[in-house]
């Protein structure tokens, strides 16, 4: 998987992407992340790459010639276009593990009142919101995105297995996890798990998933029974 983000703050995202998982994807050739500033596809001497909206408003837009020229710059044959934005199609497991099929994501990070409409029309292939909530840009939200799907990519966990288990797998949360010591200040970790009975485990997990979807998230339940 090769992904190259385009955005005005790309800095913001470069301690980001050496730590942890995905810095150790990154050393070991898994993925391959570059970092790009809209600027680079500006005039100089001003790399102006904003201008006011037509018919008026608050905020300023970004300018259609620099987003075009930053993916024709950087798109290949294989390339899929993605626009941060709002009013996307919202983030959930699904989409991360479908764009993780992808060889090559162009992921396009929006700021002030967002971008040309025209990009949108004629560049963009999928357009994806990580919440109903606004950010200053979308450099964030690429990072999400990017830390979401690199999830899914094979050998990029160090644990295959752990991905099987994270919250939203099979639309259910995760069940609680323990660790040393088994009683602290009186509160016990349950029976089952010191048990050794591997099935019995298995079993009271999946309970536990059940249950604490029901509870927290029962739109994800209602999700999985109209899908069957």
């Amino acid at each position: 998987m090769a992904i190259d983000l385009v955005s005005l703050f790309p800095n913001m995202v470069e301690g980001f992407i050496s730590c942890s998982v995905l810095g150790r994807a990154i050393k070991n050739g898994i993925i391959s992340i570059k970092l790009h500033d809209l600027r680079e596809w500006a005039h100089p001497p001003h790399y102006t790459v904003d201008d006011r909206p037509f018919g008026g408003g608050a905020g300023m837009v970004l300018q259609p010639e620099p987003l075009f020229k930053a993916v024709e710059s950087l798109r290949r044959k294989e390339s899929k276009v993605i626009y941060l934005c709002p009013d996307g199609v919202p983030l959930n497991s699904g989409v991360a593990e479908e764009l993780a099929q992808e060889k090559h994501l162009i992921l396009i990070s929006g700021h002030y009142e967002g971008i040309d409409e025209r990009v949108r029309e004629k560049v963009i292939d999928k357009e994806i919101s990580i919440g109903d909530y606004i950010l200053t840009n979308g450099t964030l939200p690429a990072a999400v995105l990017i830390d979401s799907v690199s999830r899914f990519i094979p050998g990029v966990l160090g644990e295959e297995k752990s991905l099987t288990q994270d919250s939203f797998n099979d639309n259910l949360l995760t069940f609680p996890q323990y660790t040393r010591p088994a009683n602290f200040n009186g509160m016990q970790v349950p029976e089952v798990l010191l048990s050794g009975d591997h099935q019995a485990i298995e079993r009271w997990r999946k309970t536990e998933q059940i249950n604490r979807t029901k509870a927290r998230r029962p739109d994800l339940i209602n999700n999985q029974i109209s899908k069957q």
